[in-house]
């Protein structure tokens, strides 16, 4: 019930008034069945975008730090993002992976949306990143269609670190559903899942139009925490 009263009484409305989105191939998703959203991640602000403008509801899976914050202000976070139909993943560790996938077959199982970012994290540069084969595993067991997604110019009204956006407009675009019926089966072979995995994320970049980077973003924010000061990111590369 909150998650309705979010979208279309509370924080729906809101959204789409001040940043007056741009839908491009809303007719892609499909009216019904299940089906797996798959998308960049650039801003804190996708979370509730994409469900703003989509007819029927979609199911994230979110890290897990947004449901243990400590006091207040971290049981209220909870609150919000299950309500906002978030579900806690643990990203640590191969055992944490699973449990991603068990959730969002699970979800897939009711005939619902569910909404991931391959990348597993936040872009912290605005480039794309290598995806991360959970999408692909889901896809192959489950055999459901993946419909591509672009968030474009939400780094720039909310990049890492900034608490509240900027009132500019967005683009969300949606490629045509993916099929994956000729990899049945073979949802364990390495070689497979990561050529379903490159085929999401090639289509992500054909409409969103990033840099990309044949690396895991986590990797690489590691590294670079390491070599520059505490919150400091490159800018956005053109």
């Amino acid at each position: 019930m909150f998650y309705y009263v979010l979208k279309y009484v509370l924080l729906g409305p809101l959204l789409r008034l001040l940043f007056r989105p741009r839908i491009e191939g809303l007719e892609h998703i499909p009216a019904d069945g299940a089906a797996i959203i798959a998308g960049n991640h650039l801003s804190f602000s996708d979370h509730f975008l994409m469900p703003a403008i989509l007819k029927r509801r979609i199911t994230f899976l979110a890290k897990a730090e947004y449901f243990t914050g400590p006091g207040l202000k971290g049981r209220l976070t909870a609150f919000f993002f299950r309500g906002a139909g978030q579900i806690p993943v643990d990203r640590s560790g191969k055992e944490a992976g699973r449990a991603a996938i068990r959730e969002g077959l699970g979800v897939l199982a009711k005939d619902e949306l569910l909404g991931i970012y391959p990348e597993g994290t936040r872009s912290h540069d605005g480039r794309l990143y290598k995806g991360k084969v959970g999408v692909a595993v889901m896809a192959i067991r489950a055999q459901v269609p993946v419909v591509p997604c672009a968030m474009v110019g939400t780094f720039e009204i909310q990049p890492p670190g900034q608490v509240v956006p900027r009132i500019k407009r967005v683009t969300i675009r949606f490629g045509e559903p993916l099929e994956f019926a000729r990899y049945a089966g073979l949802e364990n072979e390495k070689a497979a899942v990561r050529a379903v995995t490159d085929e999401i994320m090639y289509a992500i970049l054909g409409l969103s139009g990033q840099e990309y980077v044949d690396r895991y973003a986590a990797e690489v924010k590691a590294e670079q925490a390491k070599a520059e000061p505490a919150g400091k990111f490159p800018r956005l590369r053109r």
